[in-house]
């Protein structure tokens, strides 16, 4: 009796890909059946409410190919729902991530299933390099700097979720219970064996990319209120610093009026600095504050990560709403 085959499952979210979905496709069958013909696979789509041409191209790819699956969000649930929703529904063995944009390169899924079977239960690819714009990457670099230094959780710099996950940690992630998921973080925080594999991040194959300064800040807004608490504590310290210093200057400024009444000019000025500047480190704390608040609201309300509209090519075809 043949023995039979363990499964590799690709998942790919994508967003207005219709130049990229089919070559993608192609692409990463080719590649595991030419270098990992041991192994069964399933490529799993999940589209977050594209307004091109995107869904009908994954449709005529799972009707010419059942290991192909496809799930369709009702709306657009964001960059980091999305694709854990579907990370979760995945069945193989292990599960390899990877963009639709072709900037993560297939090439890099025998290496990763490589380091699988020698025991890593986690595979992270990390941007050793990147012919991304130059500035954009001093930017990162930056921005990972600071987070590790902030987090008291390990943090993996240039990891994007580009990688490979051990069954054994789905699992975990469907029993995480966390509305607003940020992957990067918690593949550093839970501790499972992990093996780090560089890579040269490639130039978008087609199509413009999707990312900008908002969905940016998003991501590093979700890092730093999730894992770190320099955000209060510079609050706090930088508020009692300013304050002191006001008060100091309210008792100099007043015994040298006192002192010097004839000649110490009269006038509001020195009062009005103060008041702006602790007015404008108030406002600025006031909504460092809020990116807490918002984070602690998002995730006592218990909504589901995703709606889903339509399945294709599953077992059971029924959408499934992944409560968290």
């Amino acid at each position: 009796m043949e023995e039979e085959k363990k499964k590799i499952s690709i998942m790919i979210p994508c967003f207005n890909e219709e130049e990229n979905v089919v070559a993608m496709s192609n692409a990463v069958v080719d590649i595991v059946t030419k270098e990992l013909p041991q192994y069964d696979y399933e490529l799993l789509f999940i589209d977050n409410d594209s307004t091109d041409n995107t869904r009908p191209l994954i449709r005529e790819i799972c009707k010419k190919n059942p290991k192909v699956k496809a799930i369709f969000n009702a709306k657009n649930f964001g960059q980091f729902n999305s694709p854990y929703h579907a990370m979760c529904q995945t069945t193989g063995e292990c599960t390899i991530t990877m963009c639709c944009d072709f900037q993560d390169p297939v090439e890099m899924i025998p290496v990763f299933v490589h380091e699988w079977e020698k025991g890593a239960k986690i595979v992270c690819g990390i941007k050793a390099t990147s012919k991304e714009n130059k500035f954009m990457r001093f930017l990162r670099t930056c921005y990972y700097k600071l987070i590790k230094k902030m987090s008291s959780v390990e943090q993996i710099e240039h990891f994007t979720g580009f990688g490979l996950y051990d069954k054994s940690f789905i699992e975990v992630l469907k029993n995480l219970n966390d509305p607003t998921p940020f992957l990067r973080g918690i593949v550093a925080e839970l501790g499972f064996k992990r093996k780090d594999v560089v890579y040269e991040q490639q130039k978008r194959r087609a199509g413009k990319t999707h990312n900008n300064f908002f969905t940016l800040y998003d991501a590093a807004m979700l890092s730093f209120t999730s894992y770190t608490k320099a955000g209060l504590r510079a609050a706090t310290i930088i508020g009692f610093i300013a304050s002191l210093a006001s008060f100091i200057i309210g008792i100099v400024y007043l015994i040298l009026k006192l002192i010097y009444w004839d000649r110490f000019p009269a006038g509001i000025a020195p009062l009005i600095i103060v008041v702006c500047f602790l007015g404008s480190l108030q406002l600025f704390f006031i909504g460092f504050l809020g990116e807490y608040i918002m984070a602690i609201n998002q995730r006592v309300m218990h909504r589901p990560l995703v709606i889903e509209e339509e399945r294709i090519n599953f077992d059971d075809n029924t959408p499934k709403n992944t409560e968290k």
